[in-house]
């Protein structure tokens, strides 16, 4: 039995569950309603990437078993043993990184708000150089990605922006990048090439499936219009289709501008909207169950969460789990799976690995 532990996965359950959505995507009448069936078939796909992993490790196990016989009567195996081991441990590996992404909205896609801190030009260059770093993440994963929303700097760089990332655990991955990042590194806009330290924030919650939203009530929401100011022709930016919604209890605010229509941004920031929401309450539950074990609360919203040096010396940090790499370079250029990988075994207890 694989000595796996941080979630309930139930691969007989899931297996069947297969074989029955299987079944009912085989009717002659399936696609008479296109948005229950694309429904099912995205519920379908999730399911059997669920259970490909243990499939695998399943078979590559009865296949290590059989090496290690042969190793045993023929010792020139053992190299071949010995590879095979790692492929067992890599597809391992995976799936125990899997049973770590067991939140209720751990699948589902994230809404990613990257703001500039104090700063200015320095700050607003920083958040769009973390936009592209998120962008170049999606991209290798092939992941899609929807602009909601994007305030330009003055003279460079982004104030703000806020997208929507859409792919196979999305939001489990990336809300590991919840807090404050900063950047230490000589100044391209200072004329004495001085070292400046910027500061951005990144806020990461999840897209709530539909069905599972729960009802605002309108007297809950302040909703106003205003003209674009971002692209899009003269429709755009001569008429009030830009959206901000503001949440009177919380104070949460959103704004969509990207669509043409009014219609559309106010769907897309209710949706925001929504997520921001779902955020907030996961946030309240985990601090009521760190007071409940009498665990120290853990600051990570608005805190420092990683460094990013690019002079005197090239280091990325984060200051969490303490996974740390020389190559800012790639990190810059979305290799950030050594960070997420870490902070999930961080919160699930599990051994660290510095990346290299």
């Amino acid at each position: 039995m694989l000595p796996i532990s941080g979630g309930i996965f139930d691969l007989t359950q899931r297996q069947e569950e297969i074989t029955r959505l299987e079944s009912l995507s085989a009717a002659p009448d399936f696609w008479d309603d296109p948005a229950a069936a694309q429904e099912l078939m995205q519920k379908l796909s999730a399911l059997r990437e669920s259970v490909a992993p243990w499939t695998r490790i399943s078979s590559a196990l009865d296949d290590l078993e059989v090496l290690v016989e042969m190793a045993e009567e023929d010792p020139s195996a053992e190299a071949e043993l010995e590879s095979e081991f790692k492929r067992v441990r890599s597809i391992y590996d995976e799936l125990e990184l899997q049973t770590m992404l067991s939140g209720p909205y751990d699948n589902a896609a994230a809404i990613l708000d990257i703001n500039s801190g104090a700063g200015g030009t320095e700050a607003n260059d920083w958040a769009s150089m973390l936009y592209r770093m998120y962008l170049r993440w999606a991209e290798k994963r092939g992941f899609k990605v929807e602009l909601v929303d994007e305030l330009e700097g003055d003279s460079a760089g982004i104030k703000s922006a806020t997208l929507i990332i859409r792919g196979p655990y999305a939001y489990g991955y990336l809300k590991s990048e919840r807090g404050v990042h900063r950047l230490v590194r000589i100044s391209p806009f200072d004329s004495n090439k001085r070292r400046h330290t910027s500061f951005a924030g990144v806020g990461v919650s999840p897209e709530v499936p539909e069905g599972a939203e729960e009802e605002i009530n309108p007297d809950d929401i302040r909703v106003d219009t205003y003209r674009s100011s971002g692209a899009g022709g003269q429709h755009v930016n001569k008429t009030e289709s830009a959206i901000r919604i503001t949440h009177l209890p919380t104070g949460i605010v959103v704004t969509c501008q990207n669509e043409r229509s009014q219609i559309k941004n106010r769907a897309t920031a209710m949706k925001v909207l929504q997520g921001r929401l779902a955020a907030l309450k996961e946030k309240e539950r985990e601090e009521e169950l760190s007071a409940l074990r009498g665990e120290q609360k853990r600051i990570e919203w608005g805190a420092q969460i990683r460094s990013y040096v690019f002079q005197p010396y090239t280091m990325v940090k984060d200051l969490r789990t303490g996974v740390e790499t020389g190559n800012i370079i790639g990190v810059m250029d979305g290799d950030l799976d050594p960070f997420m990988e870490g902070f999930l075994r961080f919160n699930a207890g599990r051994p660290l690995e510095t990346a290299s």
